[in-house]
């Protein structure tokens, strides 16, 4: 009779249960059982592990063969398995010393010849075992430099089980053929799979959103404004105008205004797109804020998270500490909007299936952008509008309140006018100039929060704002007679607060004048306090 174990690791969203994979050889008919709550992915590793032992020039046991995935309550899914068995069980024949396996984590599919395959969800996995205590990983060799992100812990890429066995038994590792110069590399399909997690557009603002400039942007003063600040506290922003105006121009450019992401961050984007498999080969760090656009048809298991089995993630989960860009809002289904709420409000989501509840990061920068009416010349001047005023009513209701209560800023965005675009020679300030002042306020506003858990201003609740970071005396009256009024919520005047101390850092005041808060409410409400839209103008 022989034992091993080894161990590895199961994913329940972005975080991952350390798994140990038991094999156990006793006396008996030949047979293979796979035990420990397996879905089908991961049944089928009986198959793959036996061939896979068999093509490494391994001896499969003829004995009876029983695997254990402990602890057994917990679902398992996927193939990344594959490379864990396989050793438990040479474990179990001896062909590995057993006590060599015990504390090594190991992640990656088999294929039938022995080749190491990646899988999706190697970061989060390694981090899942580093929290563990553990500090040794196997991993598949593309996969490598992903699993190295992880401090504290060593990393051994294999591209082979042949070069697994010989490691671990101290014989010479015997070297695989690389893949011929100009043919595909089928090992690198494991690592992003088209139409997985979301399939919802991401992926410009990692590599072309540099490119976008706002300087490109012809006139928009007022919705430049908006982005900016949007960007510098980290607010929901709704975009209103007549097609064609540069709502969506706006839109792509506002990652590129964003503050690079911290360590930490970074840590936490590349865990949700690894999971998802929407990871670029090649770039196992996303450094830069993500940009998530989902068409208008995207159902709402695309938009939060969902699927069969363990919910996967959704758009709100991609774009974690991003950008999600909802263009034609109105378009979405009201149910799909009204479940960004919750989102919104913790910046995580919870989705609960059969399977289990599965708790994901959802922090992200929301930009709406909407038509003011179906044809979408409500508001033009000399263009009449065809739309009936039911029909303009109807059409501005599938926004519902409670979920524009939850955006900091509404900006009408004007069409270009002949003049503008003719001056377009001396446009706008670059993306440069404008990232340069975010990132300066965000500065500002990591100073005042340094000791506690907030990171940006949109975080801090409102309680905390009016209590120990209270404004300039007497410069909240007008949101105050606002929320007496009616026209500003409890929650309409936090927010307002919010916005006036980004506007604040901004302009480098110490704390919100009279004219920050005026300016705040002018961007919350729509209405024209007086104040230019610029930051730091004049009064």
């Amino acid at each position: 009779m022989g034992f091993a174990r080894t161990c590895s690791v199961a994913l329940v969203g972005v975080e991952g249960v350390v798994v140990e994979v038991q094999a156990d050889l006793e006396p008996g008919v030949a047979a293979f059982t796979l035990v420990g709550l397996p879905d089908k992915s991961l049944s089928e590793s009986r198959d793959r592990v036996r061939a896979a032992v068999v093509n490494s020039g391994g001896e499969w046991p003829q004995k009876k063969l029983t695997v254990g995935l402990s602890p057994a309550s917990v679902p398992k899914s996927g193939s990344g398995f594959d490379l864990a068995v396989a050793s438990a069980v040479l474990g179990a024949s001896e062909r590995i010393d057993p006590k060599v396996l015990a504390d090594i984590v190991m992640i990656g599919e088999l294929g039938l010849d022995g080749r190491v395959r990646p899988v999706r969800g190697v970061l989060p996995a390694v981090l899942a075992a580093a929290d563990a205590g553990y500090e040794q990983v196997v991993v598949p060799e593309c996969t490598a430099a992903e699993a190295a992100l992880v401090p504290g812990i060593s990393v051994l890429g294999v591209r082979s089980l042949r070069q697994l066995i010989a490691v671990l038994t101290d014989e010479p590792v015997p070297e695989e053929e690389p893949t011929e110069a100009g043919r595909p590399d089928p090992m690198l399909a494991g690592l992003c799979v088209p139409g997985t997690g979301a399939g919802t557009g991401l992926g410009g603002a990692l590599d072309d959103a540099h490119a976008l400039d706002l300087a490109d942007v012809v006139g928009q003063r007022a919705a430049r404004t908006a982005i900016e600040v949007a960007a510098a506290g980290a607010h929901h922003l709704f975009l209103q105008g007549p097609p064609g105006a540069g709502k969506t121009m706006l839109a792509e450019r506002l990652p590129a205004i964003l503050p690079r992401l911290t360590r930490e961050e970074s840590l936490e984007v590349t865990a949700v797109h690894s999971v998802a498999g929407m990871l670029p080969p090649g770039r196992p760090l996303v450094d830069v804020a993500p940009y998530c656009a989902p068409h208008h048809s995207a159902t709402m298991q695309s938009l939060v998270g969902g699927g069969k089995g363990i919910a996967r993630p959704g758009a709100v989960s991609l774009a974690h500490r991003g950008v999600l860009f909802l263009d034609e809002a109105p378009e979405f289904s009201t149910q799909t909007l009204d479940s960004l709420r919750q989102p919104l409000e913790s910046g995580h989501v919870v989705i609960a299936r059969s399977a289990g509840v599965v708790r994901l990061p959802a922090r992200f920068l929301m930009v709406l952008a909407a038509n003011p009416c179906p044809c979408g010349r409500h508001t033009l001047l000399g263009d009449g509008c065809e739309c009936p005023a039911s029909a303009v009513r109807r059409y501005q209701a599938r926004l519902s309140g409670p979920l524009l209560d939850r955006v900091d800023l509404k900006v009408e965005v004007e069409a270009v006018t002949r003049s503008e675009l003719a001056g377009c020679a001396t446009g706008g300030e670059s993306t440069r100039t404008v990232a340069d002042r975010v990132r300066a306020a965000r500065e500002r506003a990591a100073a005042r929060l340094a000791d506690t858990g907030w990171r940006t201003n949109s975080e801090v609740p409102g309680h905390a704002l009016r209590m120990r970071w209270p404004a300039a005396p007497g410069a909240l009256e007008a949101a105050e007679v606002d929320l007496e009024r009616g026209f500003l919520t409890a929650r309409g005047l936090d927010r307002v607060l919010r916005v006036a101390w980004t506007v604040a850092d901004l302009a480098g005041h110490d704390r919100p004048t009279a004219q920050d808060v005026a300016l705040a409410l002018q961007l919350r409400t729509g209405i024209s306090r007086g104040v230019p839209m610029v930051i730091g103008a004049p009064a």
